[in-house]
C-alpha cells in the first residue's frame, strides 16, 4: 500500500511517541512534545510529518521553520536541539518523508533544510545533501550501576578534580524549579560570549517533559556554584544545559558536578552517559575528552536552493569574534535581557 504523509495532531502524538521509542535511531529529540516546546518557547512555525502506511506509521520527521533577520531562513529537524533528523521503519518511508521536506522547502522559500543526524544514512545521496564533517562531534559511554567502577573508568586528572570536590563537602541537590539553574547558566554563557536563553525557555521544558528531565545543583555549603539540566530517554542521560559561576571551577564544582550526574543516573541501573556535541577546538571538546570520552562525527545533512551555503553559526567563526569580546563585556543583567531575542535564532 501507497505511504502517506500526515501532519501530526495532539491525537497521533502517542503513537508517534511510541515509533520513536522503538526505532533503534530514535533519541529524546524526535519526541513529538518538541513541537508545543518550540512553538511555545520561540514562536517558531513547526511542520511534524508523519509517514503511514496501512494505518500505521512507519516514519516521522520533527521540523521547524527558523527566520529571523540576523540569522536567515532554515527549516531545521530539529532546532535547538543536537539531532531529530528523519527516522523511518524502510528506505521508501524515509524517501516519502525527505521528498515532504525539501517539497516544503520549495513552498517556504527556505534557502536550507538542515537533517541533524547522530548516525550516518545511506539512504540520502550525498549529490543532493552536502555535509560538513568538521561541523560537531558527539561524546558518549557507557556507565555501570557500581560507582567506584564509574569513578576509575574517569582519566587519573580529572578523576582527581572530582575527589578533590567531594573532600571540600560539595553536595547536589535536584532542583524543583529552573529558577537557579537560569541565574548559572546565564553567568556562563555570557562569561563564553554567548547570549541566553529566556528563562520561560527552562520553565516550559521542565513542565513538558515532566518525568524525563531534571536537574542537579552543586552547593558550596548553601551557595549554588553550578547547576545542569539533564534529559533522560530510554537508558540515556543526556546533560543538556549546564554551567558553572566564575568560582566553581576554584572550587571544582564543574567536575563534581558532571560525576553527581553520573552517579545519580547509576542509581537507576546501567546506561549510557551522553555528554553532548561540541566542536572541534573548543573549550567544552577539551573538557569531555580529558573525561575519556572519544568524539564521534555527527551526521548533519543540507539540502542547499541555488546560491545557498552551508550555515556557519558557531563560536569558532571569525566573522563572530568581536560580538563575542563584546557580549562577554555586558552586565549579565543587559545580557539577559538582550539574549533572548538574539537565541531564538541560533536553532
Amino acid at each position: 500500500m501507497a505511504i502517506i504523509c500526515k501532519p501530526l495532531d495532539d491525537a497521533a502524538e502517542p503513537a508517534w511517541d511510541a515509533f520513536v521509542r522503538a526505532h533503534p535511531q530514535g533519541t529524546f529529540f524526535h519526541l513529538a512534545t518538541w513541537r508545543r516546546v518550540i512553538i511555545s518557547a520561540f514562536g517558531h512555525p513547526t511542520h511534524y510529518v508523519f509517514a503511514e502506511r496501512d494505518g500505521a506509521i512507519v516514519g516521522v520527521l520533527p521540523l521547524a521553520q527558523v527566520k529571523t533577520m540576523l540569522f536567515g531562513h532554515a527549516l531545521v529537524s530539529v532546532p535547538f536541539c543536537v539531532n531529530g533528523g528523519p527516522i523511518a521503519a524502510d528506505v521508501e518511508a524515509a524517501r516519502a518523508l525527505e521528498a515532504h521536506a525539501a517539497d516544503l522547502m520549495r513552498r517556504v522559500a527556505a534557502p536550507v533544510l538542515e537533517f541533524r543526524f547522530r548516525d550516518p544514512q545511506d539512504w540520502l545521496d550525498e549529490a543532493d545533501w552536502p555535509t560538513r564533517p568538521d561541523l560537531y562531534v558527539n561524546f558518549s559511554k557507557p556507565f555501570t550501576a557500581d560507582d567506584e567502577a564509574n569513578l576509575k573508568a574517569i582519566p587519573r586528572k580529572q578523576r582527581a578534580m572530582v575527589r578533590k570536590g567531594i573532600d571540600r563537602g560539595l553536595t547536589s541537590v535536584l532542583d524543583p524549579s529552573a529558577d537557579r539553574l537560569h541565574a548559572i547558566y546565564a553567568e556562563s554563557v555570557r562569561n563564553l560570549g554567548t547570549p541566553v536563553f529566556a528563562r520561560r525557555y527552562f520553565r516550559i521544558l521542565m513542565e513538558a517533559f515532566a518525568g524525563q528531565i531534571d536537574i542537579v545543583t552543586i552547593l558550596d555549603g548553601e551557595l549554588a556554584i553550578a547547576s545542569v539540566m539533564n534529559f533522560y530517554f530510554r537508558d540515556e542521560v543526556m546533560p543538556y544545559y549546564g554551567g558553572g559561576r566564575t568560582i566553581a571551577r576554584e572550587r571544582y564544582g564543574n567536575d563534581f558536578m558532571y560525576w553527581e550526574v553520573m552517579r545519580r543516573a547509576a542509581a537507576r541501573g546501567p546506561g549510557q552517559f551522553d555528554f553532548g556535541r561540541s566542536k572541534i577546538g573548543t573549550g567544552a571538546f577539551a573538557f569531555k575528552k580529558n573525561w575519556g570520552f572519544s568524539p564521534t562525527p555527527l551526521h548533519y545533512r543540507f539540502r542547499l536552493a541555488p546560491g545557498a551555503s552551508i550555515p556557519d553559526i558557531n563560536p569558532l567563526n571569525p566573522k563572530y569574534r568581536l560580538f563575542i569580546a563584546a557580549w562577554k563585556r555586558l552586565p549579565i543583567p543587559i545580557a539577559n535581557l538582550i539574549g533572548p531575542h538574539i537565541v531564538r535564532g541560533l536553532g
